[in-house]
C-alpha cells in the first residue's frame, strides 16, 4: 500500500467505544442514527484503486466491500470501502475502533459498542452478516500478523 490514512489514533480501544456510544446518544430516533452513520461513511479515507479487485473483495456482504489491512511500525492499519452508504458508515465505525492498533489489542477487545449503540437490533440480517464478516477478516488478519511474528523469532 503506498499511501496509508491513519484515523487519529488518541483513544484507547475502550475509549473510542465510549466515544461511539456517546455520540449516538445524541440521536432521539433511528432515521437520525442512520443518518449519522452514513455520514461518516462519507468521511473514509480515499480507498486506493489498485485494492478494489476481488482479491480484496470481502465474501459474505451482500454489498460490494473491499478491504486491506498492514502492519505500520507494529500495528495494523485497515482500510476499507463500500458501495453502498450504511455500510460505509459501518466501516467508519470498525475502522475507529480497530485501524492502527496492534495484533494484541484486537484480538483482545470486546466490541460492546455495536450492542449499545443498537446496530444488533437494526440493522438487516444481510447487513449484520456483512458487519460480522468484517470483523471476521480485521481478526483473521490480527491472527496472521501474530503467527508471522512468532515463526519469525
Amino acid at each position: 500500500m503506498s499511501t496509508v490514512n491513519v484515523f487519529d489514533q488518541n483513544f484507547s480501544i475502550d475509549e473510542e467505544q465510549k466515544n461511539l456510544i456517546e455520540e449516538f446518544s445524541f440521536f432521539d430516533d433511528w432515521t437520525e442514527r442512520y443518518e449519522y452513520l452514513i455520514d461518516l461513511g462519507r468521511k473514509l479515507p480515499e480507498f486506493p484503486s489498485e485494492y478494489q479487485v476481488d482479491e480484496f473483495k470481502l465474501k459474505g456482504c451482500q454489498s460490494q466491500v473491499w478491504f486491506t489491512g498492514q502492519n505500520v511500525e507494529g500495528k495494523l492499519v485497515f482500510q476499507a470501502i463500500s458501495d453502498a452508504a450504511i455500510v460505509s458508515g459501518l466501516i467508519a465505525l470498525l475502522m475507529r475502533v480497530f485501524s492502527n492498533r496492534t495484533a494484541e489489542e484486537i484480538l483482545s477487545v470486546d466490541l460492546k459498542f455495536l450492542d449499545e449503540i443498537g446496530l444488533d437490533t437494526h440493522l438487516s440480517p444481510t447487513r449484520k452478516n456483512g458487519l460480522n464478516s468484517m470483523i471476521q477478516a480485521i481478526r483473521h488478519r490480527a491472527q496472521n500478523d501474530i503467527k508471522r511474528e512468532a515463526t519469525q523469532v
